[in-house]
């Protein structure tokens, strides 16, 4: 099972050689899975942290079942979508998968910075000296219901000088460190192990959704001078916040794109299904100069296949959607100002995920949040088919590259030791029999 300590035990892929990455995207409306091979290429100008180049091979997804929230509510129904997934993405690219990194966007997901110092006395700062103030950090954070998804050191400091990137080999007597800290609920995330495991499937490593989203969608730039993105996903919405170039704050809120559906099914007493066409087709954040002439048709839930559609102005629409994403942008707003995030962004946001992809939220996005708002997409992966290049599949595209940049993440050496064998040809074997006889 995870560990409530440091769970990031992803080994980073090796420079200069090539290998296998499975991903899978665990949603509320839909499950994507990617196979993809990492081929070491030289370091680019606007993407500097990647040393390998995913190459897509396999590549499935289909709708979620038993999921709600990101959080399983259906054992049987969630292990049988993953397998139908996870099977065809196998199918596509002639391999069978045996271990993945999966992402997680609930469990009370959340970020605190934790800092910590550590005697030097004079010396040259050590690799051991790193462990043990890191070390430090792990000890204070740990809590027996929460599991760290992601430990980032954000900015070390030598008796008080803060801005040091890389304090090895330097001297003085206190070294300090400030270390962003995500973390899920324990159980969330073990039920979603759960699942996996009923498919046969091991827990690579967890990623945070918001922290995959920017790794997607961001050029470094943006992450060097400070920015915020928002993933509007089915029934959570993400955000995260880099600054510095690191990952400073992730946070989530139990609303998404779901929630304006069936809102549109409410006030205009239609289907689920047809309220998320009205959606997708017709609706505009924004009203246009012709909307009180379009007419848009609709199916009253109870009426016949035979009877005529009753026909309703777009600004309908409108009227009903409009609100619902304010509500949400605000309640972003307010949490990041609460929590002092708002100065760190600096003065741009990205929006990404497939509620994002609403004709004029990125100009409600303006108003409401008064920053610069522009839409994300996935960047820098070769093969990748065309429907997976939208703002839908940010987040499996970010966890392709999660291995190129988990280097950067503290990894407790008690909890890696004990994961080195988990994976081994015993641990196989013994998994094959269990789950066999």
């Amino acid at each position: 099972m995870i560990s409530e300590a440091m769970t990031a035990r992803l080994k980073p892929v090796q420079p200069g050689k090539s290998s296998l990455v499975t991903v899978l995207d665990i949603g509320s409306t839909k499950i994507c899975c990617i196979i993809a091979r990492l081929t070491p290429q030289p370091e680019g100008k606007s993407l500097r942290g990647r040393t390998h180049q995913a190459e897509v091979l396999g590549f499935a997804f289909g709708p979620s079942a038993g999921v709600k929230g990101g959080i399983v509510t259906d054992l049987d129904a969630a292990e049988h979508a993953v397998r139908s997934v996870v099977g065809m993405a196998e199918r596509n690219a002639g391999v069978t998968v045996q271990s993945l990194i999966v992402n997680v966007s609930a469990g009370r997901l959340g970020s605190e910075t934790f800092a910590a110092t550590v005697s030097l006395d004079g010396h040259e700062v050590e690799p051991r000296d790193l462990a043990k103030v890191l070390q430090t950090v792990n000890e204070r954070s740990i809590r027996d219901e929460r599991s760290v998804l992601h430990a980032l050191p954000i900015g070390y400091s030598l008796d008080g000088h803060k801005g040091i990137q890389d304090p090895r080999g330097m001297v003085g007597d206190m070294l300090g460190v400030d270390v962003a800290v995500v973390s899920a609920e324990t159980l969330s995330m073990r039920n979603i192990e759960l699942v996996l495991n009923r498919c046969h499937l091991q827990v690579e490593a967890f990623m945070a959704t918001p922290y995959a989203s920017g790794l997607s969608c961001l050029v470094d730039d943006e992450a060097q001078l400070g920015v915020a993105i928002v993933d509007f996903g089915g029934a959570t919405t993400t955000m995260s916040v880099f600054k510095d170039g690191c990952l400073v704050y992730a946070d989530s809120i139990a609303v998404g794109g779901q929630h304006i559906t069936h809102e549109i099914a409410r006030q205009l007493s239609v289907s689920f299904e047809d309220a998320e066409r009205l959606k997708t087709l017709f609706t505009s954040v924004l009203p246009g100069q012709s909307d009180e002439r379009d007419m848009v048709p609709i199916q009253p839930v109870g009426s016949s296949q035979d009877e005529a559609p009753t026909q309703i102005p777009r600004t309908t629409l409108t009227r009903i959607v409009r609100p619902q994403v304010e509500d949400i942008l605000t309640i972003l707003r307010d949490r990041m100002v609460a929590t002092g995030m708002m100065d760190v962004c600096g003065r741009r946001f990205v929006l990404t995920g497939g509620a994002s992809e609403m004709t004029g939220l990125p100009e409600i996005a303006r108003r409401v949040l008064a920053r610069n708002v522009r839409q994300g997409r996935p960047l820098g992966v070769a093969k990748l088919p065309t429907v997976a290049k939208g703002p839908a599949f940010s987040t499996v595209v970010g966890m392709l590259i999660y291995p190129q940049v988990c280097e950067l993440e503290f990894v407790d050496q008690k909890v890696l030791a004990g994961e080195e064998g988990k994976f081994g040809w015993f641990k196989h074997i013994g998994h094959w029999l269990k789950s066999s006889f």
